[in-house]
């Protein structure tokens, strides 16, 4: 029997055919056919079975019913008339009542055992799959189980992607749009005209501002941990949290989630102070140069907040207070004099940043006086051995102070019932940091110190001293927010919508944002929201050294630019080698060989072949696929794995994997071309013309697939494909139709030249390359036992480093921020 359907074809009604086929085990011949005339396409001759006797069926429904029958089945006839709702269903999407009781009552009673009514089953569900308010709330639970059993089977997955590869991705409700008579006939044959216009596989929409959580949608708020505004990032601190959350916003957007991406600098604090006494200029000041910085950087870098600020404003202060309010009039702080270090030649008392010295855990003698960077250990200043003031290098004595403390073990059985519910989505590294802090027992945690710049205390007799800046500094997240929108409260205090927060950040981070910040929330009293997923990093380590700014050591965010390379290569690469599961080392061979290779010999040659491929043999027109070989099949089955993975691990926040799942398919596509070889194939034009296609195709999932790790390359391939794509497809899909003209295809990728790369290694190796010091970085043998490993496994992700071993001087803390000027 042989299917033929027009171009106009609903796709909900070619679903239904395909998965009775399937499901029946009834086969058919498949094929398109020249679209009626518009009386004929109104009559609803949009899709006919031929039927051996000669006879031809027209109602989609009829053709369910009778394949059904033509199984071996008998048909209920008292049931037939419930076949006809959607005459009347598609004004409003919605089931008449004596359908909506059926369907429960069949439902309820298991319907797959319900005899002579498999033909109805089809009917229904291709329905309710396609219209997702077809159904009222009060029903909803009862059939979705069942629902989603039948569109899990592989039957329907099966016929649902052939339906997309034929009539391309979008609303399954909605037909095709043919622009005119006149282009509708010329797709007859072989060879359609071509259409100019870009195609889209979902109307786009901009985000309205401000944007807030929505009612029936996944509601995403993202965070990346908020760089301190003196300190220029390097590198890893861009792909510990900045680069990360960027990446994973643009996926959340492309998946549909309703999504708001926030970040900002840190201003307060003694780093802050410090480096504006350095500077001989206000903390106001240099706080203001370094956010024009900072918002350069990340220009660069195409890293997109939907708002970026600053935690120095009115907004930070008055939310920083009124959680301490909160926190002392529920019992929850505590007063007690403490020993602090005080510098008799500048006359002031030393908070931690202000001091150095030699670690009491591990000996390393630059620890700062709040936590040790060689270690990670955290450090009360006076316990430093041989403790200097990092200003004039005196060394300070010990004085008393009285200082407010957060009663954390007050705190503690209302944090760990929490942990328990959320953590197994957190990465190792954050779970493993978290529960050591837990299995130590928590302490009270000093939010008060003496300096002039933060966020005041409002508490008597403590008015002259500012919070600590992990107490402040986190709720500048909230801050921000409110800066950006007042309504702030929606994403930030539970309420009707249920938003999922996600943190972005560097290990060293994780105490802050997994005890310390969520203890204070939670010790308020209200309904905060609180991380549910808390993605940490290892750490990225430069060559065989550590980033130093001082040394001239590692690749900083203001210098990228500088080298040349575009901004998407730097993107990929750090998504590359993101330190995921252990530390990793940024390579200058490494990135050299990764972009030949990768990007050039592999993504760029496969994108360019299909695509010139097409210009060159059919004059940049996209041709059909009549008929789908074994190796088309297995070529769109192992893309839809890879697919499927790609998600998975970008759902998961394992942002490294899912480039290899999207190298993988380009991998996959140039091995199709190889082992297809359609320039042979002169004498069969159709077939070279079907293997173009689904190369094409392959190329713009691709196109969709880069958007969140290199945009920019993404836009180019989009031009190239001539489609504007604004959504992942769960599976492969005809994104690109017969008859689509492609724009003119390019080399994508440049490449990187050896010269070239020598020159940038040796600029920006530092002041330690020539006597091959580590400043305290992983050790060269480690890197080379990273690099054995990396060419077994195609990555250099694996090369050792330790926790110990990780960023010293160089080493920035990210933390949250407040006050923004910026919409995107």
């Amino acid at each position: 029997m042989e299917l033929s359907f027009e171009s106009h074809c609903r796709k909900v009604d070619l679903l239904k055919v395909l998965f009775a086929s399937r499901l029946f085990k009834v086969e058919l011949k498949v094929k398109e056919r020249e679209s009626s005339s518009s009386s004929a396409a109104a009559s609803g001759d949009h899709l006919r079975l031929q039927l051996s006797e000669g006879e031809q069926l027209y109602s989609v429904n009829q053709i369910v019913k009778y394949l059904w029958q033509k199984s071996g089945h008998t048909c209920d006839e008292s049931l037939d008339h419930l076949t006809e709702f959607e005459a009347v269903a598609h004004a409003n999407d919605t089931l008449n009542e004596e359908l909506t009781a059926f369907l429960v009552k069949a439902t309820s009673e298991n319907m797959s055992k319900v005899e002579n009514i498999g033909y109805l089953k089809v009917i229904l569900s291709s329905f309710l799959y396609a219209h997702a308010n077809a159904l009222s709330a009060a029903n909803e639970k009862r059939v979705e189980g069942w629902l989603k059993g039948i569109t899990s089977s592989d039957a329907f997955k099966s016929a649902l992607q052939e339906a997309e590869m034929r009539l391309g991705i979008g609303k399954l409700s909605d037909a095709p749009v043919v622009k005119d008579a006149k282009q509708a006939k010329a797709q007859k044959g072989k060879e359609p005209a071509a259409s100019a216009e870009p195609e889209s596989s979902l109307e786009e929409k901009a985000p309205t501002h401000p944007i807030l959580p929505k009612s029936g949608r996944r509601n995403t708020l993202i965070t990346s941990a908020l760089p301190y505004v003196n300190n220029v990032v390097h590198l890893g601190n861009i792909v510990g949290s900045l680069l990360s959350a960027d990446v994973f916003a643009r996926f959340c957007r492309l998946r549909g989630d309703n999504v708001l991406a926030i970040c900002g600098t840190d201003e307060y604090g003694t780093a802050t102070e410090t480096r504006a006494i350095q500077e001989k200029v206000s903390p106001r000041a240099l706080c203001d140069k370094y956010f024009a910085i900072h918002e350069r950087i990340y220009k660069y870098f195409r890293i997109e907040f939907d708002y970026f600020g600053r935690t120095t404003t009115e907004w930070q202060t008055k939310i920083s207070q009124d959680i301490f309010w909160r926190l002392h009039e529920r019992g929850h702080i505590l007063e007690e004099s403490v020993e602090q270090l005080y510098c008799l030649s500048c006359k002031m008392s030393l908070a931690d940043r202000f001091v150095e010295g030699t670690c009491p855990m591990c000996g390393y003698e630059d620890a700062r006086g709040d936590q040790c960077d060689k270690c990670g250990k955290l450090i009360n200043a006076p316990e430093l051995i041989k403790p200097r003031c990092k200003t004039c290098s005196a060394a300070p004595e010990i004085q008393s102070s009285r200082h407010l403390f957060v009663d954390l073990p007050k705190l503690e059985p209302q944090l760990v019932a929490w942990h328990g519910t959320v953590d197994q989505e957190w990465t190792a590294n954050a779970r493993q940091i978290t529960h050591s802090w837990i299995r130590d027992g928590l302490k009270p945690r000093c939010i008060t110190r003496d300096l002039t710049w933060g966020t005041p205390v409002p508490l008597e007799g403590f008015k002259e001293k500012v919070f600590y800046v992990w107490y402040d500094a986190p709720i500048g997240y909230i801050s921000i927010t409110a800066n950006y929108t007042d309504e702030w409260e929606k994403w930030w205090k539970r309420s009707e919508h249920d938003v999922k927060l996600y943190m972005f950040m560097g290990k060293d981070n994780v105490p802050f944002h997994s005890v310390i910040f969520p203890s204070c929330l939670l010790g308020t009293g209200e309904e905060y929201t609180l991380v549910n997923v808390l993605g940490a990093t290892e750490y990225l380590n430069y060559e065989d050294l550590k980033f130093s700014k001082s040394r001239g050591t590692g690749v900083f965010g203001d210098q990228a630019a500088e080298t040349g390379i575009e901004a998407d290569i730097w993107r990929f690469y750090l998504m590359y080698v993101r330190p995921e599961s252990q530390d990793t080392v940024f390579s200058w061979d490494d990135f050299q060989t990764k972009n030949n290779s990768e990007l050039l010999n592999n993504l760029g040659n496969f994108v360019h072949r299909a695509l010139s491929f097409c210009a060159a043999t059919f004059d940049g027109c996209v041709q059909p696929v009549d008929e789908l070989t074994e190796t088309d099949r297995q070529l769109i089955g192992l893309v839809d794995k890879e697919m499927r993975e790609f998600q998975e691990c970008l759902s998961k926040t394992r942002l490294r994997d899912g480039v290899r799942s999207l190298l993988t398919i380009s991998r996959l596509g140039n091995q199709y071309i190889q082992l297809c070889q359609p320039w042979t194939l002169k004498d069969q034009r159709a077939r070279a013309g079907a293997i173009n296609a689904i190369a094409v195709n392959v190329a713009a999932l691709i196109a969709v697939l880069l958007a969140p790790y290199m945009p920019t390359v993404s836009e180019r391939l989009q031009q190239q494909l001539n489609v504007k794509l604004t959504a992942i497809p769960e599976r492969f899909v005809a994104l690109v139709k017969p008859g689509h003209k492609l724009g003119e295809p390019k080399p994508l990728f440049s490449r990187m030249e050896g010269d070239r790369v020598a020159e940038l290694k040796t600029k920006y190796a530092g002041k330690d390359a020539a006597s091959g010091a580590s400043a305290g970085g992983p050790k060269e043998d480690a890197k080379k036992a990273g690099a054995k490993d990396a060419k077994k496994q195609g990555a250099k992700d694996a090369a050792k480093g330790t926790a110990k071993d990780a960023a010293a001087e160089g080493k920035q803390k990210e933390k949250p921020a407040g006050k923004g000027d910026k919409k995107k």
